[in-house]
Formats: C-alpha cells, sequence, structure tokens
C-alpha cells in the first residue's frame, strides 16, 4: 500500500480545466501521484498516513514547469548587460565555446537549484554548445537534474553553422551536420524515458535559423519524429532574425519552419516575439508551443510577444526562464509577474492578462508545451504529485484577500514546501536534496576558471 501524505487547510488554485480554486481544502499524495484534491478536511479514516501538513496560511498549486532555459549560462552572468541579441551573442560566444563538463555541471546544478527552490518541479535545458573535446555534457546536465530532484527535459541541441559559414558561434563549437544528428539520436537511446511518470526526458533541438542549417532542421525534424520524441528551437526572436530568413530563404521564420517540418502538436519554440496574424495562425493550426520568457526578451530589447493574442487563437504557451545570460534572477515564479506586467503594456491593455492566465501559463500551459499535460501541470487525481505550497501570510502578501493575485502580484512568495513525484525537495526555502552553499562556491569558482580561459583567448 502507498503511503500517503496529507495536506490541510490550505488555499488550492487546481489548475485544472475549470480553474477549480477552494478557499480551504486538502490535498492527499499516494506515492508518488495525487489521490484526492477537495475542500475541508480530509475524510477520516485514510490508511497510511505517514505525515500530515497544517498549510494554514498557504496556497497549493501545481508545480511551476520551465520551458526554454540555457544551464551553462549560470556561469555568464552579469556580462554584456546593455547589448541587443546580436551584439550579445557576438559578445559572448567566444566565452561560451570554452566550456567543458565540469563548467557545465556546475552551471546545471546552480542553475536547477535557484528554479527548484522557487517552485519548479518540471525544468529543461536547451543545451547547443557542444566544444570539441569538452567532455560528456548531456551527462552531466541530467546528473545535475537528478540529484536536485526535479523532473527534467533534455533539449539537446546542436549548432553547424559558424563564422565560416556566417554563423555566429567559432568554427570549433559548432558539430558537422552527420555528427550533430548522430550524437542527438545517441542522447535520445540513451537517456529518453517515454513512461508516464518519467524524471528524464530528451527533445531534439537544433539551436536557431541563425546557427544551423536548413539540413540540419529538415533532417532533426525527420530524426525526432522516427525516435517519438519532441522538437525544440528558437523562433521569431527578433527583427533581425525576420530579415535574415527573408534574405537566406525568401521567406520569414515561420513559413521557413513550415517548410523544413517544424510546425506540429510535437515542436515547441522559445520567444517568438515578432510574430504577424498569418503567424499566429499557423501556430494554432498546428498546434505549435510557446515558450514565453519575458524577462529575457525584455534585458535583450527583443520586443513584446503577443501572448494574449496567441491564447485567444488556441495557441499553447508556457513560461521560460532562458538563459541566465539574459536573465540573471534565474526563477521562474518572478515570470509570472513579469508575463502579467509586460503585456499589459500600451494603452488599453489593463485586461490583456490576469493573474489566474499567468499562473496557467506557468503551470499546465508549460506542461502542455512539454507534451506532459496528462501527467502533471495541474492538482487532479491521477496526476503526478508534482505541487508547491506558497507562504502567504507573511509581511509581503498577508494584506492580499486573493491568494491568487497575491501569488502573482505580489512579492516572490516563500516556499514552505515542494514536491516533486511525492518526495519532498524543498523545506522553508532551502533545498532538501542538495547544498546550496557548496553549489555557490562551485559556480562561482567555475565561473572565474571560464573567464580565465576565455581572457587568454
Amino acid at each position: 500500500m502507498a503511503q500517503r501524505i496529507v495536506i490541510e487547510n490550505c488555499s488550492i488554485a487546481t489548475v485544472d480545466a475549470d480553474d477549480t480554486e477552494y478557499a480551504s481544502g486538502h490535498v492527499v499524495i499516494a506515492g508518488n501521484r495525487i489521490e484526492a484534491v477537495g475542500a475541508g478536511r480530509t475524510p477520516e479514516g485514510l490508511e497510511n498516513v505517514v505525515r500530515r501538513i497544517d498549510a494554514s496560511g498557504h496556497l497549493v498549486t501545481p508545480g511551476l514547469v520551465n520551458t526554454h532555459h540555457h544551464f551553462y549560462q549560470w556561469i555568464t552572468r552579469g556580462l554584456a548587460t546593455d547589448h541587443n541579441l546580436f551584439n550579445w551573442l557576438v559578445a559572448l560566444y567566444p566565452t561560451w565555446a570554452r566550456i567543458d563538463e565540469p563548467m557545465v555541471y556546475a552551471a546545471a546544478r546552480g542553475s536547477l537549484a535557484m528554479m527548484a527552490r522557487g517552485g519548479v518541479t518540471t525544468a529543461m535545458d536547451h543545451h547547443y554548445v557542444f566544444p570539441q573535446g569538452s567532455g560528456d555534457l548531456s551527462r552531466a546536465i541530467i546528473r545535475a537534474a537528478r540529484e536536485t530532484g526535479v523532473r527534467f527535459t533534455l533539449a539537446r541541441g546542436s549548432m553547424d553553422r559558424s563564422e565560416k559559414d556566417g554563423g555566429l558561434p567559432p568554427d570549433f563549437a559548432v558539430e558537422t551536420l552527420e555528427g550533430a544528428l548522430a550524437a542527438t539520436e545517441e542522447t535520445v537511446k540513451e537517456h529518453h524515458d517515454a513512461s508516464f511518470d518519467a524524471m528524464t526526458q530528451v527533445a531534439v533541438a537544433p539551436c536557431s535559423p541563425f546557427s544551423v542549417s536548413t539540413e540540419l532542421l529538415r533532417q532533426g525534424a525527420e530524426l525526432a519524429r522516427r525516435l517519438g520524441v519532441r522538437l525544440h528551437t528558437h523562433g521569431s526572436e527578433t527583427v533581425e532574425e525576420e530579415k535574415f530568413c527573408h534574405e537566406m530563404f525568401g521567406m520569414g521564420p515561420t513559413d521557413y519552419f513550415e517548410s523544413t517540418g517544424w510546425l506540429g502538436e510535437d515542436v515547441w519554440m522559445a520567444h517568438c516575439v515578432h510574430m504577424n496574424d498569418s503567424d499566429i495562425a499557423a501556430f494554432a493550426r498546428t498546434k505549435t508551443g510557446v515558450a514565453h520568457c519575458p524577462s529575457s526578451n525584455a534585458r535583450l530589447a527583443a520586443g513584446i510577444a503577443r501572448v494574449p493574442d496567441m491564447l485567444a487563437a488556441g495557441v499553447p504557451v508556457g513560461l521560460g526562464v532562458d538563459g541566465t545570460a539574459s536573465n540573471e534572477s534565474g526563477e521562474l515564479h518572478t515570470e509570472l509577474r513579469n508575463a502579467l506586467l509586460i503585456n499589459r503594456l500600451g494603452a488599453h491593455r489593463e485586461a490583456a492578462l490576469n493573474a489566474r492566465q499567468a499562473l496557467r501559463l506557468g503551470t499546465y500551459g508549460g506542461a502542455q508545451v512539454l507534451g506532459r499535460a496528462t501527467e502533471t501541470g495541474s492538482l487532479e487525481p491521477g496526476k503526478l504529485a508534482d505541487l508547491v505550497l506558497w507562504k502567504l501570510d507573511t509581511l509581503a502578501h498577508a494584506s492580499i484577500a486573493d491568494p491568487v493575485t497575491a501569488l502573482v502580484f505580489g512579492a516572490a512568495a516563500p516556499v514552505t514546501a515542494s514536491f516533486v513525484n511525492g518526495r519532498q525537495i524543498v523545506g522553508d526555502g532551502r533545498l532538501l536534496t542538495v547544498d546550496e552553499d557548496a553549489i555557490a562556491r562551485s559556480t562561482r569558482d567555475e565561473a572565474r576558471r571560464l573567464a580565465r580561459i576565455a581572457a587568454q583567448g
């Protein structure tokens, strides 16, 4: 018989299809599944209850789902702080091209720790920089995720268009077409778990139109569908990308992606800032997902994605931290607030997004984009026990009557407990699975080592 954990006396936002909420309710966890969610106290007579949590003063929500990130950038935070995307990439690629396995492992631990202690229960990493001789970077990232205890998708990225081909990355930081496809297939076969409660999944993820060939996009899509995994890339992030696609391919980014097999229910793209009506209609028609990264888009002056229009059209949308070289906080719960505020910028946009839509973006929307909405993203019986207890009775939130409004509009709320797969990984705002202070030291040391190597050229 599965051991049960009972959480009581809490406000609950289930984020189910009806947005069911309880002012005071209970959640029962049995093993790694949610067994019951409802109003009032837990029914008497439950057997094998190993723990009862009095969650008075808390809001319980599904765990947050991060849909776009670059973990390695944790050790290059705070650089090129006044650059647009193109100039930022030019400034940082020479440094990124010198990463190695210990650096990537440390950076992944830092990125994951920051997200997990802020309520993320499902994370992803789009890793696309594989310098020659740098070690087994995919394995290092997956190891860090397992140690942290979060559910994880590795988007195994790739680049085959370097400086000599008119791309941005240094020549030694890219792979060949054949090498990228072979390494991606090997990563999927070694690490992807297709089961309902999988803790590790892998997606096929060539980097962007700027840095990959048309053939890598086309064959990458074919590979993903042959292996039965999802596809991820950057799309429509800047006006420069729009211009590049028209000059190189004679069409805009969305049409270019469609021509290479990159629209569909198994695809999600990061950013999608510069989308016209026909682009949004194409995404809606094909159910292509979007990872909205409001802080990064603002940091790099990329623009404001048309998220309200996408949602109205039926496009699946989740939230992303993006790499911490363009979002130094590295936290997803701050993106709930930033998504809401940024999408209200402009005249008469005060209702463009509301608090519950923002929460949905960060939970169910993210699960949908990662292809895991049947398993996580909402609090419903039978789903995986990925959930967060947010403390809302302190000075920061206590005078806000509505708990969802408090969570989204208010300061970043403390996480009293976070559960992934029924296992608690955060307690009173601290990680229970790894040593935060040791991670801070190792990330500082690896950042300094990388800076020294980059300075030596």
